[in-house]
């Protein structure tokens, strides 16, 4: 769920009975949680014990936000904001609920690493796009670790707590998202989220060397020096780390695979402006926080924005499509995602020579059998099949 709070809202203020400030803190939480575990109940059909838990620990956590936030206290709208900000966790567990254990553990790692990919390899170390994806997979093992100390430690857990059940791994992983999140306040009074500086601190760690370590990790033996150096059990466990990412089918992999094969798209084109605006994005920043962090006028914003428009649109009629369309439920098995009627006057408004182009592709065959059957070049199938696949998008866009 994504939100951004700028100012309490009214409405809500009203719905929950205002405490006067002199009201005991114990007295405020238990009413706060009181609240949010009918909430909670009400979104996840469920009810006992697990849910008051949780509900108390969440209303603690606002508690403790709002009573240290001297803009809050002073607002006049405390209980408004501690419904607010409590109602936003309820939300981000009950997403994580819904995915269940598997979808979200993918949806979270998606999200985490959209946000370091950046900054987990500094210029100096020279990797490819494979060998950062495999460090930032090393990092995140070690904050997951870390975000578990802080959930118990936070949330007054035993020392052996470990989240068991689907909806005490949703509060965990709705947790650890929060974590990556926080701000942390640096010297000259700016701040920068808590993930991003640990990230930055495991960078300055790595020596120049582990581009060569990571980079052997993933090739082939070719020679018995390269095949007893790919026996070392930490070799072993990254390469068997790097295998593990690729069986994982759910959608929400789908879209991670779509975000990376998009990175190392706009990689490949040169476009690392255009992949910094990505990882931005993904994080959910706004147009004014991406502009200071980007160092963008207005004028070179629209122009990125245009550029950035112009690969997406390119990235997902090139050789990619078939992932994009997969992600997007639009492959040719379900008509280009358009419904029986629409799919049959997309179909009227081809020519003859695109629908044959369309039949050959549903046949399974190959682009190199097709462009021999229709005596073209790659580049010119690309393109005709581009342009197909672009009619698609316009007439799935009318159906809207």
């Amino acid at each position: 769920m994504k939100a951004k709070f700028t100012q309490a809202p009214q409405a809500d203020a009203a719905r929950l009975t205002p405490l006067p400030n002199e009201t005991p803190q114990n007295d405020r939480i238990d009413q706060l949680a009181e609240q949010l575990k009918t909430e909670l109940e009400t979104e996840l059909k469920l009810s006992g014990a697990t849910i008051a838990q949780i509900a108390y620990r969440i209303a603690t956590e606002v508690d403790r936000i709002c009573s240290k936030s001297d803009r809050i206290q002073a607002s006049g709208q405390v209980n408004s904001w501690q419904l607010t900000l409590g109602r936003y966790r309820i939300q981000k567990c009950v997403r994580f609920y819904q995915l269940g254990s598997q979808r979200g553990r993918v949806e979270l790692h998606s999200n985490l690493s959209t946000m370091v990919y950046r900054p987990i390899a500094p210029a100096h170390l020279q990797l490819t796009f494979q060998a950062r994806y495999t460090l930032i997979e090393d990092f995140l093992q070690g904050f997951y670790t870390e975000a578990l100390r802080a959930c118990r430690r936070e949330n007054e857990l035993p020392e052996n707590y470990q989240p068991r059940t689907r909806l005490e791994l949703a509060e965990y992983m709705a947790f650890t998202e929060q974590y990556a999140k926080r701000r942390i306040t640096l010297p000259a009074k700016q701040n920068q989220q808590l993930i991003i500086l640990r990230a930055q601190r495991f960078a300055s760690r790595q020596p120049q060397e582990i581009a060569v370590d990571i980079e052997t990790a993933m090739e082939t033996a070719k020679s018995d020096e390269v095949e007893a150096y790919g026996r070392s059990g930490v070799i072993q466990m990254i390469r068997e780390q790097m295998v593990s990412e690729k069986v994982d089918l759910s959608e929400s992999a789908l879209r991670d695979r779509v975000v990376v094969e998009l990175m190392r798209y706009l990689e490949s084109q040169g476009q690392k402006d255009c992949v910094d605006y990505l990882t931005l994005k993904l994080q959910d920043l706004s147009v004014p926080e991406i502009d200071e962090l980007l160092g963008l006028t207005p004028r070179k914003r629209d122009y990125l924005q245009q550029r950035f428009k112009y690969h997406v649109e390119k990235f997902t009629t090139s050789g990619n499509w078939k992932l994009v369309h997969e992600w997007l439920g639009a492959d040719l098995d379900q008509n280009l995602g358009l419904p029986p009627n629409q799919w049959e006057t997309f179909l009227n408004g081809l020519s003859d020579e695109e629908q044959h182009l369309l039949q050959l592709k549903r046949s399974g065959a190959s682009d190199q059998e097709i462009t021999a059957m229709l005596k073209c070049t790659s580049k010119q199938l690309q393109k005709r099949w581009g342009g197909l696949l672009d009619l698609a998008r316009q007439q799935r866009n009318q159906a809207k």
